[in-house]
């Protein structure tokens, strides 16, 4: 079996994307002109940024249609965009119309994943590994569970893998599973395992150290790999350049760096090796090397996205704003597209002061790179609340939104605008919304607590709120702020003072010195307030934040 799997699979534009009755006259049957008006529905949907209703449209001209590519098309529209219940109405018609198609099962049994129909997914994966090369469909497999729930991915592999208790693939890809689900006792039992049945085998000698180091025996996998290494006569750079990641993973870039060294002395056109010296350059600081680095890796034509990333942000922290811009815009796919994206417009919007510009960026990159259109429109709507368009803002929340439901750090994103805007009542109800979707999460209850705290006279009920998150995380620099601004809201000062200048000495932020400067007015220390105010006014002149308690502190009498 060959997956023909597409994870980030780029759609054409449009115009191509579509279905042209006149390029495809035979594609849909009998029902043409039902087919035809929910693919003309579809494209309008698209042009409006109407993703859901694009996917839905897709998927009805599928259902009525018995055109294999139909239906394959439709299942990747709603596959990419994240509307999961299109998709899989999609993919199982797809299925039914080519029974034969492997890609089709894939699909199915991916999106019954996404959806929570485990026992229905692992009957349509173990479906897919039947046969001759099961092993070897084991470990194809992997790259498929990686981008899934990593519990339910490990859960799954478990179980696909009982009948191959002699296989060292089977105990292999077990093993990286539960890595990746963070269990790494039974990690390490199964690549143990695989080990056992074939020990010339590198990667699970690899994946052993990698499974010791989450467990937390840091020198002991190092010393295992240092090992490893040394044995070989002739090692394999692979080892190496594991070595080399692990060194990096405890903060050791020097030594990190010599084995890379080693690596590019006895093969100088290692590209991985290649591009783990420019990312261990660039953690240094060292970033003219940096720079050459990930030039020679744009040379390379491998990992090009990942280098003009890097490259965009050397140019960024050296204000090349112009250079910067240009590198983040190149980047078009990949896990630092989206990031790039955002940056770049946001450079483009304040830099070169051409907010229009930046939105269409933006909006060319949902065009370009489907899989993160529903994401962009969450970054437009960041962005306009950044350029106080708050309506506009407001509205583009309110459309993602519509798209994601569950998604906590949109809520809080809308409350905070909702505060921007004035609308407290309004940014309460979201905040308290966000409270009963997700009690348990620290960010939330900081979030609802701290609003109380500032904003209302409900101190009691922030206090709870507030203790109830730094339980949760009790070294995050913003909840100790949020503890110590609730304990001056209760008249504690001193105790308040103290749990400010500890959020301080975390993140030296304006609004968290801006609550040490008052709480110090407060206790009738001035002359230390009026330090601690010059101070954070060096490193953040423009903080509104700042400026208000110098106003309500210290300016002079009229």
């Amino acid at each position: 079996m060959k997956y023909a799997y597409y994870p980030a699979r780029r759609l054409p534009a449009v115009a191509v994307l579509l279905f042209s009755l006149a390029a495809t006259p035979a594609a849909i049957a009998d029902d043409v002109t039902d087919a035809a008006g929910h693919l003309l529905a579809a494209e309008v949907a698209l042009n409006n940024q109407d993703y859901r209703s694009a996917a839905e449209e897709f998927r009805k001209a599928a259902e009525i249609s018995d055109d294999v590519a139909l239906a394959r098309q439709a299942t990747e529209v709603g596959f990419v965009y994240g509307f999961n219940d299109d998709a899989l109405r999609s993919a199982r018609r797809w299925a039914e119309l080519s029974d034969d198609s492997e890609e089709a099962q894939l699909y199915v049994a991916r999106i019954q994943m996404r959806l929570g129909k485990y026992r229905a997914a692992r009957q349509g994966f173990r479906r897919l590994i039947r046969g001759e090369q099961a092993e070897d469909r084991l470990l194809v497999l992997i790259s498929v569970l990686l981008e899934e729930d990593l519990s339910e991915g490990d859960r799954l592999m478990r179980a696909l893998t009982k009948p191959y208790k002699d296989s060292a693939k089977a105990h292999y890809a077990a093993a990286v599973m539960a890595l990746a689900a963070e269990d790494s006792e039974h990690a390490i039992e199964r690549v143990e395992r695989a080990i056992e049945l074939n020990p010339d085998w590198l990667r699970p000698q690899l994946l052993r150290a990698r499974a010791m180091l989450q467990d937390g025996d840091e020198e002991g996998a190092i010393d295992y790999l240092a090992r490893l290494i040394g044995d070989d006569p002739s090692p394999d750079p692979e080892a190496r350049i594991e070595l080399a990641i692990m060194m990096i993973s405890v903060g050791r870039d020097e030594d990190a760096l010599s084995q890379v060294n080693q690596v590019l002395l006895e093969s100088a056109n290692n590209v991985d090796a290649l591009r783990l010296m420019a990312i261990i350059n660039f953690r240094l600081e060292h970033y003219d090397a940096a720079w050459e680095d990930f030039e020679d890796l744009l040379d390379s034509r491998r990992h090009r996205m990942e280098a003009r990333y890097y490259l965009a942000r050397i140019a960024d922290m050296r204000k090349e704003y112009d250079r910067a811009i240009r590198f983040y815009m190149q980047v078009e796919s990949g896990q630092y597209a989206l990031p790039a994206r955002r940056r770049g417009s946001a450079l483009i919007a304040f830099e070169d002061d051409d907010p229009a510009f930046a939105l269409q960026k933006l909006d060319e990159f949902a065009q370009i790179a489907p899989a993160s259109a529903v994401d962009v429109t969450l970054a437009k709507a960041q962005l306009l609340a950044m350029l106080e368009r708050y309506d506009e803002s407001l509205e583009a929340y309110d459309q993602y939104l519509g798209f994601r439901n569950d998604d906590e750090r949109a809520f809080l994103g809308k409350a905070d605008l909702f505060l921007r805007m004035d609308r407290l009542d309004d940014a309460i109800a979201v905040f308290r919304e966000a409270y009963r979707r997700w009690p348990e999460s620290a960010t939330t209850l900081n979030a609802l607590g701290y609003t109380l705290a500032d904003r209302t006279d409900q101190y009691e009920e922030a206090y709870e709120l507030i203790k109830a998150a730094l339980a949760k995380e009790p070294e995050s620099a913003a909840i100790i702020d949020s503890w110590g601004w609730v304990l001056y809201k209760l008249g504690r000062h001193e105790e308040a003072l103290v749990e400010l200048e500890r959020a301080y000495a975390l993140f030296e932020d304006a609004e968290v010195a801006a609550h040490v400067v008052e709480v110090l007015a407060v206790l009738g220390r001035r002359d230390e307030a009026l330090e601690r105010l010059e101070e954070a006014e060096a490193r953040q002149p423009d903080s509104e934040f700042l400026k208000d308690v110098r106003e309500r502190f210290f300016s002079e009498p009229e």
